[in-house]
């Protein structure tokens, strides 16, 4: 974890190109899972994506204030997250946030995939968690992020 860390934060003071630095909201009940989260997308989930910032919420309601209050580039929902899920809750703000940022569910299996299309998720990682799935679904949609155009 270190040495990768410091090599991304190497990288970026040699000289390379910063990228796009992203704000992410990171949703579930477990704080285990929003760790290894944390820990898989790392600071740098690609050479031109860096996660500025992170703000974890454990229930919906703390999603939902933040979400309308603030601006996130990302939001990452636990799809197994109770009493309410990621999905449905992906599904609500897709529906009533004007211009809501782009959403990574995390399902409970591969096949929950049909699942993530109704919730209009824009992409899914299912558990158990692949790191270099998860950082590229992170880096996709970082690229697409509310503030893509900045």
């Amino acid at each position: 974890m270190t040495a990768s860390h410091a090599t991304a934060t190497e990288g970026a003071s040699a000289g390379s190109t910063p990228g796009r630095q992203i704000s992410v909201l990171l949703y579930s009940d477990d704080r285990t899972t929003r760790d290894a989260v944390r820990v898989t997308v790392g600071r740098r989930p690609a050479r031109d994506v860096e996660v500025a910032s992170w703000r974890e919420c454990a229930t919906a309601a703390a999603v939902i204030e933040a979400v309308e209050a603030g601006s996130f580039d990302l939001l990452i929902l636990d799809g197994e997250a109770a009493p309410v899920g990621g999905l449905g809750l992906c599904r609500q703000l897709k529906s009533e946030i004007f211009e809501c940022p782009p959403v990574l569910v995390l399902t409970g299996r591969p096949q929950d995939g049909w699942l993530a299309t109704w919730s209009l998720a824009d992409l899914a990682v299912p558990h158990p968690l692949d790191p270099i799935a998860l950082a590229g679904a992170v880096a996709e949609l970082g690229r697409r992020g509310r503030h893509a155009a900045s």
